[in-house]
């Protein structure tokens, strides 16, 4: 096995240990994650959604080695809970940062409440749980979807922002251009006909990932308990609305007015483009060159640098130890 595959393996044990429990992998899962152990202490921010109460799951981490004083916002991808950031918090904490680590509404540990999804809409949730925290500047670290959101709120709140970090971010390019609006209805059915081997399948091609079995285990055997939920058609029409968002709300033009120092983290394996299936073939191969996207938008930023690891769209998973040091390197420049 790979070393970064091993590390992996005995990183996530515990959660596949746990998803493998007792009652086998195919127990029932509730949509908002009940009993499925993250890594720290999970916490709740009460918030409302078109008139309805709502709660913010998140991580709130203090500084293992003497604090510095300042604090890491993580924003996660789509596909995955604020469970996976569990390296990168250990890095963090170990250095003296305090890390807040939310499941955004609709995602993971949070709730799921009807309706559309927007990147406005997380990012001033997420600014109403600093405030909550009393915490006023942060770095910002956003992967794949996290990414784009991480944008919007430094667009939207710039001053509260001091390092902006970008792992493998969605949106740098705008899918509109290649993708026709798809149906609901369509998106809906897919992915309630998604099997699991289907979805491993989607991990390992779409993200070009080169993690093992044994570490992507875990992610896989959520999304399949989450399916035996009376709740799962609910969890698809939440997940379903985020695609919309990421289609329709991209940031490749909001980045050359973002003037926080801003490094993007992206593997030379990614490839990622949400909604190539549904672009003509003839422009499914000109989307989700990742790399050259990053170094074209780092070109148009006033203060962008572009780092290159040899690894897929989980650069964090997959090359954990080389991403901690470029992300502690680039939080300690002024």
């Amino acid at each position: 096995m790979p070393r970064a595959g091993l590390l992996l393996f005995f990183l996530f044990f515990p959660l596949a240990a746990f998803a493998a429990g007792a009652s086998g992998p195919t127990e029932p899962l509730g949509i908002d994650l009940e009993g499925f152990p993250y890594p720290y202490p999970v916490s709740f921010f009460p918030l409302e959604v078109n008139h309805h109460p709502v709660r913010m799951a998140f991580m709130d981490v203090a500084p293992k080695s003497t604090p510095n004083s300042r604090a890491v916002l993580l924003l996660h991808g789509r596909n995955f809970p604020a469970s996976y950031w569990q390296p990168v918090i250990d890095a963090l904490i170990g250095a003296g940062y305090r890390v807040i680590a939310p499941d955004q509404i609709g995602f993971g540990k949070s709730s799921k409440p009807e309706g559309d999804w927007s990147f406005d809409r997380a990012a001033a949730e997420t600014a109403e749980l600093l405030d909550f925290l009393h915490i006023g500047k942060v770095d910002v670290v956003g992967h794949s979807m996290g990414g784009m959101l991480a944008v919007r709120f430094t667009r939207t709140f710039p001053e509260r922002v001091q390092h902006l970090v970008l792992e493998a971010p969605l949106g740098l390019e705008d899918y509109r251009f290649y993708v026709p609006p798809v149906p609901e209805s369509k998106l809906i059915a897919e992915e309630m006909a998604r099997t699991e081997e289907n979805y491993r399948h989607y991990l390992r091609t779409a993200y070009g990932t080169t993690l093992s079995d044994a570490a992507l285990r875990p992610f896989i055997e959520i999304r399949e308990r989450i399916k035996r939920s009376g709740d799962y058609p609910r969890w698809v029409e939440a997940f379903v609305a985020s695609y919309y968002a990421i289609w329709g709300q991209p940031t490749v033009h909001e980045l050359p007015l973002v003037s926080t120092p801003t490094l993007f983290l992206v593997g030379t394996r990614d490839h990622t483009a949400p909604g190539r299936a549904y672009a003509k073939p003839e422009d499914q191969p000109r989307m989700g060159h990742i790399v050259e996207l990053a170094h074209a938008a780092s070109a148009r930023m006033a203060h962008a640098q572009v780092m290159e690891f040899d690894t897929g769209h989980l650069v964090h998973l997959e090359a954990p130890e080389a991403f901690n040091r470029a992300l502690l390197r680039f939080l300690e420049t002024p």
